[in-house]
Protein backbone atom coordinates (compact mmCIF):
# COMPACT_ATOMS: atom_id res chain seq x y z
CA UNK A 1 0.00 0.00 0.00
CA UNK A 2 1.01 3.63 -0.88
CA UNK A 3 -0.35 6.89 0.45
CA UNK A 4 0.50 9.29 -1.79
CA UNK A 5 -0.76 13.49 -1.75
CA UNK A 6 -3.22 12.81 -4.44
CA UNK A 7 -4.39 9.25 -3.91
CA UNK A 8 -3.96 5.56 -2.40
CA UNK A 9 -2.28 2.63 -3.99
CA UNK A 10 -2.52 -1.03 -3.17
CA UNK A 11 -0.83 -3.36 -4.61
CA UNK A 12 -1.63 -7.21 -4.55
CA UNK A 13 0.13 -10.12 -5.35
CA UNK A 14 -0.34 -12.86 -7.43
CA UNK A 15 -3.33 -10.87 -9.09
CA UNK A 16 -7.05 -11.25 -9.70
CA UNK A 17 -8.45 -14.22 -10.90
CA UNK A 18 -8.41 -15.56 -14.31
CA UNK A 19 -12.12 -15.06 -14.77
CA UNK A 20 -11.22 -10.97 -14.51
CA UNK A 21 -9.98 -9.29 -17.65
CA UNK A 22 -8.00 -6.15 -18.33
CA UNK A 23 -11.07 -4.59 -20.51
CA UNK A 24 -13.43 -5.98 -17.46
CA UNK A 25 -11.47 -3.65 -15.30
CA UNK A 26 -11.55 -0.38 -17.77
CA UNK A 27 -15.28 -0.75 -18.46
CA UNK A 28 -15.91 -1.59 -14.10
CA UNK A 29 -17.33 -4.82 -15.43
CA UNK A 30 -15.81 -7.79 -13.04
CA UNK A 31 -17.52 -10.72 -12.77
CA UNK A 32 -15.77 -13.41 -10.68
CA UNK A 33 -17.48 -15.89 -7.94
CA UNK A 34 -14.27 -18.05 -7.52
CA UNK A 35 -12.40 -18.04 -4.38
CA UNK A 36 -7.95 -18.41 -4.52
CA UNK A 37 -8.32 -19.24 -1.15
CA UNK A 38 -12.05 -20.86 0.48
CA UNK A 39 -11.28 -20.13 3.88
CA UNK A 40 -9.95 -16.62 3.79
CA UNK A 41 -12.80 -16.11 1.80
CA UNK A 42 -15.36 -17.76 4.26
CA UNK A 43 -13.30 -15.68 7.26
CA UNK A 44 -13.83 -12.06 5.47
CA UNK A 45 -17.94 -12.57 4.74
CA UNK A 46 -18.12 -13.99 8.50
CA UNK A 47 -16.25 -10.60 10.10
CA UNK A 48 -18.22 -8.42 7.25
CA UNK A 49 -15.35 -7.30 5.52
CA UNK A 50 -16.55 -9.19 2.09
CA UNK A 51 -19.10 -10.83 0.55
CA UNK A 52 -20.32 -13.68 -1.67
CA UNK A 53 -22.83 -11.54 -4.51
CA UNK A 54 -20.15 -10.29 -6.25
CA UNK A 55 -21.63 -6.36 -5.80
CA UNK A 56 -17.60 -5.30 -4.52
CA UNK A 57 -16.86 -3.16 -7.62
CA UNK A 58 -20.65 -1.82 -8.26
CA UNK A 59 -20.53 -0.58 -4.11
CA UNK A 60 -16.90 0.58 -4.35
CA UNK A 61 -18.21 2.74 -7.67
CA UNK A 62 -21.51 3.69 -6.13
CA UNK A 63 -19.55 5.06 -3.21
CA UNK A 64 -17.22 6.90 -5.25
CA UNK A 65 -19.78 8.65 -7.67
CA UNK A 66 -21.96 9.45 -4.28
CA UNK A 67 -19.15 11.39 -2.93
CA UNK A 68 -18.15 13.35 -6.19
CA UNK A 69 -13.94 11.64 -5.96
CA UNK A 70 -13.13 10.70 -9.16
CA UNK A 71 -13.14 6.94 -10.50
CA UNK A 72 -10.47 5.22 -9.31
CA UNK A 73 -7.92 2.80 -11.69
CA UNK A 74 -7.62 -1.27 -12.08
CA UNK A 75 -4.87 -2.97 -13.48
CA UNK A 76 -3.29 -6.00 -14.16
CA UNK A 77 -0.92 -7.73 -16.56
CA UNK A 78 -2.31 -10.13 -19.03
CA UNK A 79 -0.10 -13.19 -16.66
CA UNK A 80 -1.86 -11.96 -13.43
CA UNK A 81 0.80 -11.74 -11.45
CA UNK A 82 -0.15 -8.15 -9.88
CA UNK A 83 -3.24 -6.48 -8.78
CA UNK A 84 -3.15 -2.67 -8.36
CA UNK A 85 -5.89 -0.28 -7.59
CA UNK A 86 -5.54 3.35 -7.31
CA UNK A 87 -8.33 5.86 -5.40
CA UNK A 88 -7.47 9.12 -6.27
CA UNK A 89 -8.07 11.73 -3.09
CA UNK A 90 -11.59 13.92 -3.46
CA UNK A 91 -10.96 17.55 -4.55
CA UNK A 92 -12.20 18.67 -1.29
CA UNK A 93 -10.26 16.80 0.79
CA UNK A 94 -7.78 19.13 2.16
CA UNK A 95 -9.98 21.61 3.00
CA UNK A 96 -10.49 20.72 6.30
CA UNK A 97 -6.80 19.84 7.16
CA UNK A 98 -4.65 21.74 9.47
CA UNK A 99 -2.32 25.01 8.80
CA UNK A 100 0.06 22.28 7.40
CA UNK A 101 -1.26 24.14 3.86
CA UNK A 102 -2.20 27.56 5.05
CA UNK A 103 0.41 30.48 4.69
CA UNK A 104 1.57 29.08 1.69
CA UNK A 105 -0.97 27.54 -0.17
CA UNK A 106 -0.36 27.98 -3.57
CA UNK A 107 2.40 25.25 -2.47
CA UNK A 108 -0.30 22.52 -1.78
CA UNK A 109 -0.82 19.69 -4.35
CA UNK A 110 -3.57 20.27 -6.72
CA UNK A 111 -3.93 24.13 -6.18
CA UNK A 112 -4.24 26.78 -8.40
CA UNK A 113 -4.65 30.13 -8.00
CA UNK A 114 -8.04 29.95 -8.62
CA UNK A 115 -8.77 27.52 -6.25
CA UNK A 116 -7.15 29.14 -3.44
CA UNK A 117 -9.11 32.11 -3.37
CA UNK A 118 -12.23 30.12 -3.31
CA UNK A 119 -11.00 28.05 -0.64
CA UNK A 120 -9.45 30.82 1.12
CA UNK A 121 -13.00 32.43 1.48
CA UNK A 122 -14.80 28.97 2.61
CA UNK A 123 -12.32 28.97 5.34
CA UNK A 124 -13.16 32.49 6.49
CA UNK A 125 -16.99 31.53 5.94
CA UNK A 126 -16.51 28.77 8.24
CA UNK A 127 -14.73 30.59 10.79
CA UNK A 128 -17.46 33.10 10.83
CA UNK A 129 -19.86 30.02 11.23
CA UNK A 130 -17.58 28.77 13.96
CA UNK A 131 -18.04 32.00 15.85
CA UNK A 132 -21.98 32.28 15.52
CA UNK A 133 -22.15 29.07 17.03
CA UNK A 134 -20.32 29.89 20.24
CA UNK A 135 -22.45 32.70 20.12
CA UNK A 136 -25.82 30.52 19.89
CA UNK A 137 -24.11 27.79 22.61
CA UNK A 138 -20.90 28.97 24.24
CA UNK A 139 -20.78 25.00 25.46
CA UNK A 140 -20.02 23.89 22.25
CA UNK A 141 -18.11 20.88 22.12
CA UNK A 142 -15.71 20.39 19.08
CA UNK A 143 -17.69 17.43 17.80
CA UNK A 144 -20.95 19.48 17.66
CA UNK A 145 -18.81 22.34 15.57
CA UNK A 146 -18.02 19.47 13.13
CA UNK A 147 -21.51 18.33 12.83
CA UNK A 148 -22.94 21.49 12.62
CA UNK A 149 -20.78 22.73 9.53
CA UNK A 150 -20.17 19.53 7.81
CA UNK A 151 -16.78 18.99 8.36
CA UNK A 152 -14.16 16.56 10.19
CA UNK A 153 -13.65 17.06 13.76
CA UNK A 154 -9.74 17.83 12.66
CA UNK A 155 -11.62 20.64 10.25
CA UNK A 156 -13.24 22.34 13.35
CA UNK A 157 -10.16 21.86 15.47
CA UNK A 158 -8.49 23.89 12.58
CA UNK A 159 -11.37 26.72 12.84
CA UNK A 160 -11.50 26.56 16.94
CA UNK A 161 -7.49 27.29 17.34
CA UNK A 162 -7.38 29.87 14.34
CA UNK A 163 -9.66 32.18 16.61
CA UNK A 164 -7.83 31.12 19.16
CA UNK A 165 -4.70 32.42 17.99
CA UNK A 166 -5.71 35.58 16.94
CA UNK A 167 -6.99 36.23 19.84
CA UNK A 168 -10.85 35.93 19.15
CA UNK A 169 -11.94 33.15 21.53
CA UNK A 170 -10.59 31.33 24.17
CA UNK A 171 -11.74 28.11 26.54
CA UNK A 172 -13.08 28.16 29.89
CA UNK A 173 -13.01 24.87 31.99
CA UNK A 174 -12.41 21.28 31.08
CA UNK A 175 -11.86 20.17 27.90
CA UNK A 176 -15.12 17.87 27.92
CA UNK A 177 -17.59 20.49 29.35
CA UNK A 178 -15.95 23.88 29.54
CA UNK A 179 -17.17 26.72 27.51
CA UNK A 180 -16.32 29.12 25.01
CA UNK A 181 -15.81 32.49 25.18
CA UNK A 182 -15.29 34.77 22.83
CA UNK A 183 -12.74 37.93 23.63
CA UNK A 184 -13.11 40.29 20.49
CA UNK A 185 -16.40 41.57 19.24
CA UNK A 186 -17.18 40.33 16.15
Amino acid sequence: MRITHDMIEIISHPGPDRSVTIEGLKAYKVYSRRYRNRRIGDFLKELHLTEGRNTGFKKILDAIKANGSPLPEFETDEYHDYFVSRFFIHDGFYDSFTEAFSGDEAKRPGSTTTKTTTKTTTKREKTELVIELIRENPEISVSDVALKLNISQDGARYHLNKLKKQGVIHHEGPTNGGRWIIDIPV
